[in-house]
């Protein structure tokens, strides 16, 4: 996917259909010249239909697409017909989508399913014909109902990354090596900060034919929670993802450091993230020797989380860190 065909915002001016008006007709033929009222209610004003699509991985489609106003409904005719409903519109989105009113911030909803839809607005309805209106007092109604108008509105539609496990560090901290390691995701992949700057989903094979999903998010830097880098962009992502496996090169001066940064940010912008199922695993390992990588390790003892030190060039622990995902995985959702 290239970088900048990734959009995971964007506001959109929705309106619903209009109703049709009734019809005031009275029924006619050459045996009645003044028969009663029969006309017909006007059809339903179309909706605005959110629906998930799983081939969908981006709201790029919706990038240009600043308007969207659904068809309003037929009028009604004689003879007690009622006018075509005017056709829903639907907004085809990924899944992982939420759906927000710009006026008040308010959640409309949020689509985690294929297949899945949301009305966002619904279409006007129709008015009564004529013949709604007979009475024993007034025989003939010249009168029928005006269709209702349709609703309109801006709306942000947001996308954030579904996962199993959601890959949290710093530029440059082995984030993007080791999914292409391990699942058939191909991320862009150098030895400089912010290689990352799109999301990207890589299917890893577990044992007996299971799997799992990683998400390769883009580097944290400290500030993201107040919106510094990539900020809010890179946060909203990870609220989705089941365990949240955090990577911290093996070579930096403080492992410990640089694990209550990343924690920090966290806590700041949601500290509801924090209830996640955490793994610390220690990247680039092949970068020290065994002994200094020892020792750096004792920082976390005492600390009660999964931890888990290897090197995705070498391919070393790589098995161990997949056990250990798992492990996690199971206690948010067991699969038997």
């Amino acid at each position: 996917m290239a970088e900048t065909n990734f959009i995971d915002q964007i506001r959109i001016h929705l309106k619903s259909g209009r109703g049709g008006p009734g019809s005031r007709h009275f029924f006619r033929d050459k045996l009645n010249a003044k028969g009663g009222p029969d006309g017909g209610d006007g059809g339903k004003g179309g909706d605005i239909v959110v629906r998930g699509n799983t081939q969908l991985w981006t709201l790029l489609h919706l990038r240009y697409r600043k308007h969207v106003i659904a068809e309003s409904g037929m009028n009604g005719s004689g003879g007690g017909k009622t006018g075509k409903s005017g056709e829903n519109i639907y907004i085809e989105v990924p899944l992982g989508t939420i759906v927000k009113n710009e006026e008040d911030g308010s959640l409309i909803g949020e689509i985690t399913e294929n297949n899945q839809t949301l009305t966002i607005l619904s279409g006007g309805r129709g008015g009564l014909g004529n013949r709604h209106f007979k009475s024993s007092t007034k025989q003939n109604p010249m009168y029928a109902q005006p269709g209702e108008e349709g609703s309109e509105g801006w709306f942000v539609f947001e996308l954030k990354v579904l996962a199993d496990v959601g890959l949290v560090g710093f530029p440059n901290a082995g984030k993007s090596t080791l999914i292409s390691t391990i699942s058939a995701a191909k991320p862009e992949v150098a030895d400089y900060p912010f290689t990352t700057i799109t999301p990207h989903l890589g299917v890893v094979e577990y044992k007996d034919y299971k799997s799992f999903i990683m998400a390769d998010i883009p580097g944290i830097i400290e500030g993201a929670s107040e919106g510094k880098g990539l900020g809010l962009r890179f946060l909203r992502h990870i609220e989705r993802n089941a365990v949240l496996l955090f990577i911290i090169p093996a070579n930096e001066e403080s492992l410990k450091t640089q694990y209550d940064i990343l924690l920090n940010e966290l806590r700041q912008f949601n500290p509801e993230l924090l209830v996640k199922n955490r793994i610390i695993g220690i990247s680039k390992t092949d970068l020290l020797l065994e002994e200094e990588l020892k020792e750096k390790l004792e920082e976390f003892k005492g600390i009660d989380i999964p931890l888990v030190a290897f090197s995705s060039h070498q391919q070393t622990n790589i098995d161990s860190l997949k056990d250990i995902i798992w492990k996690e995985l199971q206690k948010v959702n067991p699969i038997s």
